[in-house]
Order: structure tokens, then C-alpha cells, then sequence
């Protein structure tokens, strides 16, 4: 057993071991993120708070109901020993009638409920565009290692070609050192990539919901899954956008909370009654009950209705102006990620076009140049065209999986959304 420790000691010590990468589909990303991301986490502790307090203002028009029980000694200075009391009772209150106010209240809570359901899923769109971004950010890097290494082996081969011709003599100075600095371009492309793997690796952990960065390999496809079509009605997808169904909500909650601080000027009925038992002795046998009515008309309170139907006015003007506001920009918002994922889509066609026709003259220009049929300088341009056009259609590509992310963000999707 001392042996198998050691050896595992030494297996994962050891420089020369790397720890294997996890891998992640973006399917992976979604479950994980959905019971771990401390945004979600909040915005549910959010819904439960609003829920808790639509139970706790429906309490008010229910019946109060409560129970005592008491027990007490005395004693007169003018009299020996000491007086014994004992009760217990039954009180019971019940709201009759406030101007509405107390159903008012209900319904602003309710609507308050119903703006924290949509603020979730709002902050669950939000999640899903940044998780989304990370994920694409942490692709692109693997794919740009692929493609540095494959611009190392392409200077490195032009480096060597350029060598022999220079040692033979038909070659100037200026091309060797030429072909050298673009080698060592391209070395530094790879490291400084490397480092890009990490920086992104440490920023998909976080949108997992993870405290601490973890070696991740990602792995899904660069492609777009999206079909043209006509123009969607981009004032029907705003309306269904659960930020502006949010601000609805709470404009709705505005008109109540409003109506209920006009209410609070007018008098309040409650019905009340209550049974006990009292007596020197235990248990009380002396019995008692009453039963009435309590009308009570506020008169004056310092101002403070006053103030709180003021305020209630202020908070409604604010919420009809928020919803305005948001609505004009959550069309504007839909209708331009729609534009960009187009011509995002469109890039990636192109950008393909001019890679094909890239790779096609580099690989006839090195063998005129091997001929001797064409200068350096002439072949280095076409051959510098190759290097990037291969990073500006992995560029496309990944400018199209973001403007994807970007268009159903500003659908309103949630993180459970299907299409990647």
C-alpha cells in the first residue's frame, strides 16, 4: 500500500505530468451553470422573497386570530397575603372593510411575483449570452492552436526553402531574415495563444459557477445552426421580452400600490371578538365573551399619508416612463442583433471563398518560387494573404456564433434555450 502511494505521489509531482483536461459540451455548460451560477442563484432567492411577500400581504384580510394565557399574583400592603389570577382566552380580529386597500396590496404583490418571474428569466438570458460568449472564447483559442501550428509549419517550410536558395546564392539576406522574423512571429502566436487558453479557461470556469479556474477543454462545432429567412415581427418579440414584461409587471404593481395609498384615507372597519376564563384558582372557571365593531378614521398622522401618496405617484410616473423606455429599446435591440447575425452569417461564406482561393495561389506560388518564377517579394506577399486568411475565417466564424448568442439574448431565451 506504501508502494501504490508513493508512486501516485511521484505520478502527479512529477513536472513532466500534466493533469487531464475535462471536457465540456456546451450541454454540460448549461446543467452546470443552471444549479451553480451565483447570478441565478440570486435572481431565484429574489423569487422566493416576492412570493414570501404576496403570502405575507394576503395575511391582512385574513382573520387574526390569537390565543393567551396569564397568570399573576398580588399583594396590598394594607392586606396579609397575596391575591392569585389566572386566564387564558381567544381574540379574533377580522378585516370588513378599508376603500380596497388591503385587495390592492394583494394585487401589487402579485404583480411584483409575476415581475420576479420575469426578471429570472431575464437574468437566465443574461446568463446564457455570457456563459455562451465564454465558451465561444475558450473554442476559439483551441482553434487558433490548430491553426498557429499550422502558420509555424508554413514558416518554418518557407525558412528552410529560403535557407537552401540563400546558401546557394540566388537568394538575398533580406529574405532569410525576413522568413526568420516571420518564424518567430509565428512561435510567439503559439505562446501567446497558450496564455489565451488559460485566460479563458479561468473565465468559463467562473460562468459555470466554479471559485476556482479549472483545466477545460470544450468541444463543439463552429458552424451556425441558422437558416434565412424573412424579417421576424421584431415589435411582437419585443413584447414577448421578459425585461419589458418585467417593467410591465411593475408598472401594473405602480397602479395598485397607488389605488392603495388613496385608500389609506378612508376609515376602517374591523370586527373583533374574543372568549376567556378568569379566576382566583386554577383552571379558571369565570367566563367572559365580547363582540363588537371598531371603525377607525385617520385624522391626523403627521402628514404621513400624505407623504406615502406622493411617493406611490412618483413610483408610478417612474414605472410608466421605465416601461416606455425599455420597450423602445428592447425593439431596437432585437432588430439590430437580427441585422448583425446576418451579416455575420454572410462574412463566414465569404471569408471561406477567400481562404479556398488563398490556399490555391499559396500552394502554386511555392512551387513558382521553388522554380524560381517568381521573386520573393511577390511570393511572401501571397504567402503573408494565406496566414490571414486563415485567422479571418476563424475570425467569421466566431463573430457568427456570437451574433447568434447576441440574437437569442435579445429574444429574451433562456439558458435552457435548445439551439446552441
Amino acid at each position: 500500500m506504501q508502494i501504490i502511494f508513493i508512486s501516485l505521489f511521484l505520478l502527479f509531482s512529477s513536472p513532466g505530468i500534466s493533469i487531464a483536461e475535462e471536457i465540456l459540451s456546451w450541454e454540460d455548460c448549461i446543467k452546470e451553470a443552471a444549479k451553480n451560477h451565483p447570478d441565478l442563484i440570486s435572481a431565484k432567492e429574489v423569487l422566493k422573497q416576492s412570493q414570501a411577500n404576496k403570502e405575507i400581504t394576503k395575511s391582512s384580510a385574513l382573520p387574526q386570530v390569537g390565543a393567551s394565557v396569564s397568570a399573576s399574583s398580588s399583594k396590598k400592603s394594607t392586606a396579609e397575603g397575596t391575591d392569585e389570577t389566572y386566564s387564558y382566552g381567544v381574540t379574533a380580529t377580522q378585516l370588513l372593510f378599508d376603500g380596497f386597500k388591503a385587495q390592492d396590496d394583494i394585487k401589487a404583490a402579485s404583480e411584483d411575483l409575476q415581475a420576479a418571474r420575469y426578471g429570472f428569466q431575464y437574468a437566465s438570458s443574461q446568463v446564457r449570452k455570457e456563459l455562451r460568449a465564454a465558451f465561444i472564447n475558450l473554442l476559439k483559442a483551441q482553434e487558433l492552436s490548430v491553426i498557429t501550428e499550422e502558420i509555424y509549419k508554413i514558416r518554418k517550410s518557407n525558412l528552410d526553402l529560403i535557407t537552401l536558395r540563400y546558401e546557394s546564392g540566388v537568394e538575398h539576406k533580406g529574405a532569410l531574415l525576413k522568413a526568420r522574423a516571420n518564424l518567430a512571429q509565428a512561435q510567439l502566436e503559439i505562446d501567446e495563444n497558450k496564455r489565451n487558453i488559460n485566460s479563458a479557461q479561468r473565465e468559463l470556469s467562473s460562468h459555470l459557477g466554479r471559485t476556482e479556474s479549472s483545466r477545460l477543454k470544450v468541444n463543439g462545432s463552429l458552424g451556425v445552426k441558422f437558416a434565412k429567412e424573412e424579417s421576424p415581427d421584431f415589435d411582437k418579440l419585443a413584447q414577448a421580452h421578459p425585461n419589458l414584461a418585467k417593467y410591465v409587471s411593475q408598472r401594473n404593481s405602480a397602479v395598485f400600490s397607488l389605488k392603495s395609498a388613496k385608500a389609506g384615507f378612508i376609515p376602517e372597519l374591523n370586527a373583533h371578538g374574543g372568549a376567556s376564563r378568569s379566576s382566583s384558582e386554577w383552571p379558571p372557571e369565570g367566563e367572559a365573551w365580547n363582540a363588537g365593531l371598531t371603525l377607525s378614521v385617520p385624522i391626523f398622522e403627521g402628514g404621513l399619508k400624505t407623504a406615502q401618496l406622493r411617493k406611490a405617484e412618483a413610483v408610478y410616473n417612474q414605472a410608466v416612463a421605465d416601461e416606455k423606455s425599455v420597450r423602445n429599446s428592447v425593439a431596437v435591440s432585437i432588430e439590430k442583433a437580427w441585422g448583425e447575425l446576418i451579416s455575420a452569417v454572410d462574412s463566414v461564406d465569404i471569408e471561406r471563398q477567400f481562404l479556398d482561393a488563398a490556399e490555391e495561389r499559396a500552394k502554386i506560388s511555392e512551387e513558382q518560387y521553388s522554380l524560381g518564377l517568381i521573386q520573393f517579394d511577390n511570393w511572401t506577399i501571397i504567402e503573408d494573404d494565406l496566414v490571414r486568411a486563415k485567422k479571418a475565417f476563424l475570425d467569421a466564424q466566431i463573430n457568427a456564433l456570437v451574433s447568434e448568442a447576441n440574437w437569442i439574448q435579445a429574444k429574451g431565451e433562456t439558458l435552457e434555450y435548445a439551439q446552441n
